[in-house]
């Protein structure tokens, strides 16, 4: 990703440990030496990639009310029986593969419920194609909650990111006037790029 690009190594640890190995074998999920189901369907798999600093997805869920409910019940087969497929599962709360790979199907891609890939610009937001994955990501979480609850909470999403786009507009004119006036800082020749590959200031 261009907005990598002269990073410290510690900021892309997560990405680099990933990025240099084969992905989508078995073994990611299912553990080279214990080949077992119940093994890959515990929300811990994913946190071999999903962590760090650079995409913070483990500590997310981790500290979320799902992640709590999975970690002080993950070990009572009666709220997690992790031996059912999880076309089956019927857990007390969502581990990550009950989202991500509903049903069991293992396309994360098909079923994605990630917020920044259903059009969250205003512009966006009323085309089919957004459309479809937000009905989708509420009928995902439909099945523990109602509908009305999870377009909500959608909607919640989509003021905040309302919001902080007005922020970030704000913040970026003040900026911007700064230089224009010759009152701005110039720009660290080592400052890493935007996530666009380009040099804010240059």
């Amino acid at each position: 990703c261009a907005w990598s690009i002269e990073r410290p190594p510690g900021d892309t640890a997560g990405c680099t440990f990933c990025r240099t190995s084969s992905e989508e074998r078995c073994s990611t999920c299912h553990q080279r030496h214990q080949f077992n189901p119940v093994v890959a369907r515990k929300s811990e798999q994913c946190k071999a990639c999903h962590w760090g600093k650079d995409h913070r997805d483990w500590e997310a869920y981790d500290i979320s009310i799902h992640g709590v409910v999975w970690q002080t019940n993950k070990w009572d087969p009666t709220q997690f029986d992790l031996t059912k497929k999880l076309s089956d599962a019927d857990y007390v709360g969502p581990t990550c593969q009950y989202c991500h790979l509903r049903g069991g199907h293992h396309n994360v891609q098909r079923l994605s419920t990630v917020y920044t890939s259903m059009g969250m610009s205003n512009a966006d937001r009323g085309a089919p194609l957004w459309k479809e994955k937000r009905d989708t990501w509420v009928s995902v979480c439909d099945d523990c909650h109602s509908p009305r609850f999870a377009r909500e909470n959608l909607q919640a999403m989509d003021e905040a990111c309302k919001d902080a786009g007005l922020k970030y507009t704000e913040t970026f004119k003040v900026a911007e006037n700064l230089q224009l006036d010759g009152m701005g800082e110039p720009m660290p020749k080592d400052l890493h790029p935007d996530w666009s590959g380009q040099h804010i200031w240059s």
